[in-house]
């Protein structure tokens, strides 16, 4: 079992409180992903996991040993960085290996852990070859599979694919999907990036300013976020937030008592028929969809439509949303429980 548990952990710096005592549950072979804007503590908080910081409170728990105060190397876990630091030296045999080198295992086990490692990354016609004869996506691979050869009960991965471009990101996303499917292994990943974070996670660890402030599947933290700083921060285009009034008159439903605005998704907008309309400022193609930057009630406001709708800068363009899309936020920017955000 190599279930995670991190409770009240907390990290001072003199004054500063990086982390406010942080708790966090991850099941078995769960992918858990710590999502948040630089300088959240998502990265403190996975190396004081590692072992390679300090927490100043709290205790954490890899399966049923208590990790409190052991080195990296008697945690049973496995990091790979967003640096690759693929050894220029060595093989890549002899890289994916070298952890298992140093905890001395026989050469007999190095070479099926490699060759197993290898085989998972799909880079076994590479074992002869260097560092410099790779591409920056290849010895990315090289620095996952040197993890998963050490077989450990724990993955943890520092913003893996932040130095490729797009198109290796999406590709590298897929396979890194498919194969911790395949091998089991509890992860947690840390991201600053939303789509790396819906599109990897079986649940999501929003961080803010210390502290998680939402730990959900991504599909509920993108449809409930449950504070208004979620829903800006997941989402391209963000939540759009509003006075409650306009909210009511787009969406013809009663706003609870205590709400002082509204949250609604971009994609949401249903254009037509309606007593309110948006002044379109601009117009972005972004071939099936179209992002609609323009003003409702005084208030900026982004729509995302199909682009089959024809819409120019200076339209008045009316548009609705149905009830059950709407979400309230009280004065502490807190989800308000309702009738339409029952799940």
């Amino acid at each position: 079992m190599s279930r995670i548990s991190i409770n009240a952990v907390k990290k001072d710096f003199m004054s500063t409180h990086i982390l406010k005592s942080v708790s966090l549950d991850v099941r078995d072979q769960e992918f858990c992903v710590l999502l948040g804007p630089s300088g959240c503590g998502k990265t403190t908080l996975l190396r004081i996991l590692a072992g390679l910081e300090t927490e100043s409170a709290g205790e954490l728990m890899i399966g049923d040993r208590r990790v409190n105060g052991l080195s990296p190397g008697k945690r049973k876990i496995a990091m790979v960085f967003q640096n690759y630091a693929v050894f220029p030296h060595m093989t890549i045999g002899q890289n994916i290996g070298f952890g298992l080198k140093m905890a001395k295992e026989s050469a007999a086990n190095i070479d099926v852990q490699v060759q197993r490692a290898a085989k998972l990354m799909h880079i076994e016609h590479l074992l002869g070859r260097y560092a410099g004869q790779l591409s920056g996506g290849q010895r990315q691979r090289v620095a996952v599979a040197r993890a998963l050869a050490m077989s450990p009960d724990v993955l943890l991965m520092d913003e893996p694919l932040s130095n490729l471009d797009a198109l290796l990101r999406l590709e590298m996303r897929t396979e890194l999907k498919a194969l911790l499917q395949e091998t089991k292994t509890t992860t947690i990943y840390v991201t600053h990036d939303q789509v790396e974070a819906m599109s990897l996670a079986d649940r999501i660890a929003v961080m803010h300013a210390g502290e998680i402030v939402q730990f959900a599947s991504p599909m509920e933290v993108y449809e409930y976020p449950k504070t208004a700083f979620v829903g800006s921060f997941i989402g391209n285009p963000p939540m759009n937030f509003m006075p409650v009034d306009v909210a009511v008159s787009l969406s013809s439903t009663a706003a609870p008592a205590q709400a002082v605005r509204a949250g609604i998704r971009p994609e949401y907008f249903i254009p037509g028929q309606s007593q309110v309309s948006v002044k379109v400022r601009v117009v972005e193609a972004l071939g099936e969809k179209q992002q609609i930057n323009g003003e409702l009630g005084g208030e900026k406001i982004r729509l995302s439509l199909p682009n089959h709708h024809r819409i120019c800068a200076g339209d008045l363009l009316p548009v609705s949303v149905a009830p059950e899309h709407v979400r309230w936020y009280d004065a502490q920017d807190q989800l308000l429980a309702t009738p339409a955000t029952h799940h």
